[in-house]
């Protein structure tokens, strides 16, 4: 039997990346799907590739009313809400804390903190109705440590996480799970965004994105999409039954630590040692 069989979800930032890859899962797993995203575009061909089981809702997810509208149509349609997974963001502001421009401080904090307020809200509503649903908030290795992320960036997806731990202890009496997803190097096009790359190059420059970030991750290769489908699936399904209030790391190893001798080479580079002869030395011993 389907993990998600006859389930309904809503998710956010779903024409792409870690979304598509999410709605692709569920729908594979039985479940109907909203697909929320601002590309009407991609969205709207998603939806048309996968069938009547999903449905495409213009979302910007800083608006409380498209999340509403995003909610209420899951519901009108299949009559009820199972999984809300407010996945949508982006890199938002960048640059030093002097140089700071709060217009885009504001519109971060609204994608990727107020937006993920905003789905929990109207999810949490229809969930305690039923006494029963799963939220799953996107955070990021980069609110668990520093030196991954904007400054903005980490502060909202820690943000999230611990939001994703209180809002747990405030719905659990009500049957309703929250947990956050902490994704590592996943190459999909924030990176491309970030850099102002043009629409129509960014999915022809994600392999090399890939081949830059590939060592980044003890595991020895980057995140892609379905790493984090398969956790928000095993999350949504009765398997995970009796987790809620965690902030799950899926980072191939990446916020666990550095390998010992990747840590000697580096040492033996500081004092002028080939880290090559170093790292042969090391292994002859």
């Amino acid at each position: 039997m389907p993990r998600l069989e006859n389930q309904v979800a809503v998710i956010t930032g779903a024409a792409s990346g870690i979304g598509e890859g999410t709605v692709r899962a569920y729908v594979a797993e039985g479940a109907k799907v909203v697909i929320a995203d601002i590309e009407d575009v991609r969205g709207s061909a998603l939806a048309e590739e996968l069938g009547p089981g999903t449905t495409f809702v213009h979302t910007d997810v800083s608006s409380e009313d498209d999340v509403a509208r995003a909610v209420a149509t899951a519901v009108e349609r299949w009559g009820r809400l199972d999984v809300m997974f407010n996945n949508a963001g982006f890199g938002g502001a960048g640059g030093p804390i002097e140089d700071l421009d709060m217009a885009a401080y504001d519109t971060t904090m609204n994608v990727l903190l107020k937006g993920v307020f905003m789905g929990a809200k109207h999810a949490a509503r229809q969930m305690k109705a039923q006494g029963s649903g799963v939220i799953l908030n996107t955070a990021s290795v980069a609110g668990l440590q520093a030196g991954f992320g904007p400054l903005v960036y980490s502060a909202a997806k820690a943000a999230v996480a611990h939001f994703s731990r209180c809002l747990a202890v405030e719905l659990a009496p009500f049957g309703v799970r929250v947990n956050a997803i902490c994704p590592g190097v996943i190459v999909t096009n924030i990176f491309t965004n970030s850099l102002g790359v043009p629409a129509e190059m960014r999915d022809a420059l994600l392999p090399k994105i890939d081949t830059a970030l590939s060592n980044w991750a003890p595991l020895g290769r980057s995140g892609f999409p379905a790493d984090i489908a398969n956790a928000a699936l095993w999350l949504a399904s009765p398997e995970a039954s009796y987790v809620t209030g965690q902030a799950i790391t899926v980072d191939g190893g990446l916020t666990a630590g550095r390998s010992m001798g990747e840590f000697g080479e580096r040492i033996a580079s500081a004092f002028g040692i080939d880290p090559a002869v170093f790292a042969a030395q090391r292994a002859g011993q």
